[in-house]
């Protein structure tokens, strides 16, 4: 049997991508006795693909432990720390930047305040500060950035384009690529915030592993989004999980029951929902009334993405998760007439990271195509410049 040039340089490739693979997988280096029992190769293919692995640049050898006895058999790693990614989670009252390495590990991390009213520069040069912040914690410049994802309010089409957003009056059409590019010679991703927390919860939360799942944003500013086959799904134009827009569902104005109770007169507005989620712990029937009342909306516009989607696991994010204990029996009750199935409901436990958490995971994602598929180039590590656009 002829063998060209051409299939071998392609089989070099996919073994080096399994024992890639199988080192990032692992929870701590590897032998070569191991490397050989994940990856299927013989002894003295897996010699061949670390030495070249290690002459690239991807992997390391591990200093053996102190005091063992005899000779120790060698051991490696993926070099995680060979490049690192940057995700931006830009919110109505915050704006975050994470940055972590190959393996989604937090290196580092900047925040700053904003509010709704903040006008669209001062938001973007609050962006600049948070990236900065995080940077200089890092000890890392903007040109080793190898990936950046961020994630917004408002609807985001293919293009990264903000094409309508309601909780900031100016933000709509904010060239957020063109401003990151300018600091930033990476590839550069925009999405939708509840799209980038649904993936931070199935790849590091509560429904790590789900492969199609709804996740709700229960909060002052209500959101959704769909992880269908394991991925966000975006859609034609990005509206996916804008069922609040509907009238019918009581999206836009559910969080006036828990605003307008009784048991929050006098308490400022964002803390009028914990006020009222907190007496209804305690027994409270009014503010059980007002909890049942805001969970029979949110269970119209949940019920309609449920029935489309089957999914296997429904994630309760956003701030009002905090009360999970106290208002997940009454949207299971509330969700029952609706659904032919109402799946199981996990409250998230990723809090406001959420969503800088699940940018960094669509950066390593694209990181993971350049380099680590089979289409990808598995060159030595270096940071990946942005398409000069055509």
């Amino acid at each position: 049997m002829h063998v060209s040039g051409g299939d071998l340089q392609r089989l070099r490739q996919l073994n080096s991508l399994s024992s890639i693979r199988a080192l990032r997988d692992a929870r701590g280096p590897l032998t070569l006795t191991e490397l050989a029992a994940h990856t299927g190769l013989s002894r003295g293919s897996i010699v061949d693909v670390v030495t070249d692995l290690q002459e690239r640049g991807w992997i390391a050898e591990v200093e053996p432990s102190p005091g063992g006895m005899g000779r120790p058999a060698r051991r490696y790693r993926f070099r995680a720390d060979a490049g690192h990614v940057l995700g931006i989670d830009i919110g109505v009252h915050k704006v975050l930047a994470t940055i972590t390495d190959l393996n989604g590990r937090a290196v580092s991390s900047g925040r700053t305040s904003v509010s709704p009213g903040t006008p669209r520069e001062q938001r973007l040069d609050a962006m600049n500060r948070a990236m900065d912040a995080a940077l200089i914690a890092a000890g890392l410049t903007s040109d080793q950035m190898w990936g950046v994802a961020a994630g917004t309010v408002g609807v985001v089409d293919r293009e990264g384009v903000i094409t309508r957003v309601e909780a900031l009056p100016d933000w709509a059409g904010t060239d957020l690529i063109g401003h990151l590019g300018a600091r930033l010679p990476c590839p550069i991703t925009i999405e939708n915030d509840s799209k980038l927390a649904a993936l931070a919860e199935q790849r590091l939360g509560v429904a790590a592993g789900v492969r199609d799942l709804v996740y709700l944003h229960a909060g002052r500013r209500p959101g959704a989004a769909l992880i269908l086959n394991g991925r966000p799904y975006h859609g034609f134009s990005g509206a996916t999980g804008e069922v609040g827009l509907m009238e019918i569902t009581g999206w836009r104005t559910m969080t006036d029951h828990l605003e307008s109770c009784p048991v929050a007169a006098g308490a400022p507005a964002e803390d009028a929902a914990a006020r009222v989620f907190g007496a209804a712990r305690t027994g409270d029937p009014v503010a059980r009334a007002a909890v049942e009342a805001y969970a029979q909306d949110l269970a119209l516009g949940t019920a309609a993405m449920v029935l489309t989607l089957d999914p296997e696991v429904v994630v309760l994010g956003g701030g009002f998760s905090r009360s999970a204990d106290v208002l997940l029996a009454p949207l299971r009750q509330a969700l029952a007439p609706h659904c032919l199935r109402v799946p199981e409901i996990r409250p998230s436990t990723l809090g406001e990271e959420c969503v800088v958490l699940g940018a960094a995971c669509l950066a390593l994602d694209h990181i993971d195509h350049l380099f680590f598929s089979p289409e990808g180039a598995l060159s030595p590590p270096t940071a990946p410049q942005r398409p000069t656009p055509a």
